[in-house]
């Protein structure tokens, strides 16, 4: 047996460790995700064109387009951070880069979607069946009873509703936290998806206050960008996609 180390060693897996930042860094990921793209601004907006044309017509299929997009959404973001890592190496970006994600490590990739797609799915399902519930019941007293039976019929529809968006909303935190670098963790680092996903959830958890503020500024250039039909999400999508890129290379410094 020959117990000498063979060259090349290759280097160790990457473990998915992550550090924690200030809560400011979002704006310097956003900076990054901006000078991107204004360095090419054509082959981002044409890309971000095919995103949300290809996202859009999906969803127009009834069921299999929507669990067909959820499945191709991690091979997208892959592409998109693809081209984000090789603009920002001093590569020279084409519009092929984007189905970068379609040729390497598409397998683990789609994973992740199915992954994903099954979550959403028992996230709807609970929601549902708790929204159904209230407005069963409340339907119930507005029809069988008068006066204040109908108010209380009233309540508990409206109390359902509004309980089940409060429980959507606590049910896919952390979804999306186990989502937000899977892709980039499977790429890159060529983590197994449920790996990536632990990786993915430890580090937005360690962060969680950076992603509090980073959300609620996302929230707001999301308002703004839907306000002239949509076409803000065409500068959107790819700024977003460079501060992802951004975002990982901070919080993931070994990868």
């Amino acid at each position: 047996m020959d117990d000498n180390p063979r060259f090349p060693i290759a280097p160790p897996p990457f473990d998915g460790a992550s550090r924690r930042v200030d809560p400011g860094a979002c704006f310097d990921w956003l900076r990054q995700g901006w000078a991107l793209f204004m360095a090419n601004p054509g082959i981002w907006l044409a890309a971000a064109v095919l995103v949300l044309v290809l996202t859009l017509a999906l969803h127009i299929v009834p069921f299999i387009g929507t669990l067909a997009a959820n499945l191709l959404t991690p091979v997208l973001a892959a592409g998109l951070l693809h081209m984000a890592r090789r603009q920002s190496t001093g590569g020279e970006l084409a519009l092929n880069d984007l189905f970068a994600g379609f040729q390497e490590r598409a397998g683990p990739l789609v994973i992740l979607g199915v992954i994903y797609s099954v979550a959403l799915l028992l996230i709807f399902l609970v929601v549902g069946l708790l929204v159904a519930g209230g407005i069963a019941g409340g339907t119930a007293g507005m029809v069988m009873g008068g006066g204040r039976a109908a108010s209380l019929g009233l309540g508990m529809m409206l109390g359902g509703m509004l309980l089940g968006g409060l429980l959507a909303a606590v049910l896919s935190a952390p979804l999306f936290m186990a989502m937000w670098f899977a892709p980039a963790l499977v790429y890159f680092n060529g983590m197994e998806p449920v790996a990536a996903l632990k990786a993915s959830f430890a580090a937005c958890l360690a962060n969680w206050l950076a992603f509090l503020v980073y959300g609620v500024i996302l929230l707001v250039l999301g308002f703004f960008a839907a306000l002239p039909m949509g076409l803000g999400f065409l500068v959107l999508v790819p700024v977003l996609a460079g501060a992802l890129h951004a975002s990982y290379r901070d919080i993931f410094p070994k990868a």
